[in-house]
């Protein structure tokens, strides 16, 4: 199933996009399911009724998320508009998984450097950017060495969700760190290019125009892992970023041996960024640019969780 040429259909398609690998990871894999869960009947032979029929058993007999019946969902209108040529899906019959609404988890300042303080090192940097800088941990380790502006205090968050481009806050207390930091890259590099390697994957038209920039400091990873690994993709031998379980769970055993109970993750620091922005009385549109959502509607959430929060009802208890 792996090498059929449906497939490879859809991954040079979705490769011709600029889709990342994670979502071609994804949209092969909710497609492969759906061929099993029909008997491995070629989709050409499928059409709306059994898309509704599929996604209708992820919601009722898999009781999947939301989220994740949309993912399934655009997987299959993918392969079925961009690869297989059918505009459209008629899914009348469709029978939507609930979405919850929750509001998300978000630490108090004091909270947050409370956990700050029990990391240390490459992870530490890492937090503190996601906490003073509000970027997915995603587009954190995606930084390059050129995406680092300290003469304008800003970072560049590129290809961000939605493949868009945008600027972030340079925390200032992180600047020293990340000059050594850069400083380690450097020397990493150079060790790389002595051994043969040192090449970094660059935007397909930068590449094809600027072979030699492949191998420049600027477009090396900020936090490298410590292997040389094969792309998937291109095949090129280089230096990915590292994973983020492992930030992750240097941040689990750090929240562990604190007295917080509730249930911090790395995104929580990019939540916090938001409200604290907020109190501190910027303008939505300003903290909805910093964060990179497409809607408005997307910000508003940490409206209502600072809405919801001690200081904007006062208890009837608290009065007597």
């Amino acid at each position: 199933m792996g090498k059929s040429k449906l497939l490879e259909e859809v991954r040079q398609e979705i490769r011709r996009r600029n889709y990342s690998y994670r979502t071609e990871q994804a949209y092969t894999s909710w497609i492969i399911r759906y061929i099993r869960f029909h008997g491995t009947v070629h989709p050409k032979k499928l059409g709306d009724t059994e898309v509704e029929q599929y996604l209708n058993h992820l919601a009722n007999d898999r009781n999947v998320a939301a989220s994740t019946q949309n993912q399934a969902l655009s997987a299959l209108v993918f392969l079925y508009k961009q690869v297989l040529n059918k505009e459209t899906l008629n899914l009348d019959n469709l029978k939507r998984a609930k979405k919850p609404k929750k509001l998300p988890v978000v630490l108090s300042h004091t909270e947050a450097m409370v956990i700050l303080q029990q990391l240390n090192g490459r992870t530490l940097l890492i937090c503190e950017l996601l906490y003073g800088s509000g970027i997915r941990i995603s587009e954190c380790l995606r930084l390059r060495v050129q995406d680092i502006d300290f003469e304008n205090g800003q970072l560049w968050v590129r290809s961000g969700k939605g493949n868009r481009d945008r600027v972030s806050l340079l925390p200032q207390k992180c600047i020293p760190k990340l000059r050594k930091q850069i400083q380690k890259v450097k020397s990493i590099h150079q060790k790389d290019l002595t051994q043969g390697f040192g090449k970094a994957i660059l935007p397909k038209a930068l590449a094809r125009k600027y072979p030699k920039e492949q191998t420049s400091l600027g477009w090396q990873y900020l936090f490298p892992s410590s292997t040389i690994s094969k792309d998937p993709r291109t095949n090129l031998e280089h230096r990915y970023h590292i994973s983020s379980r492992q930030v992750q769970r240097k941040l689990q055993k750090a929240v562990a041996e604190t007295d917080i109970e509730k249930k911090v993750t790395c995104h929580t620091f990019r939540h916090s960024f938001a409200t604290q922005l907020l109190q501190n009385g910027y303008d939505i549109r300003t903290v909805q640019e910093l964060l990179g959502h497409k809607n408005l509607k997307t910000t508003m959430i940490y409206t209502h969780v600072i809405n919801k929060g001690g200081n904007y009802i006062k208890s009837p208890v608290d009065t007597i």
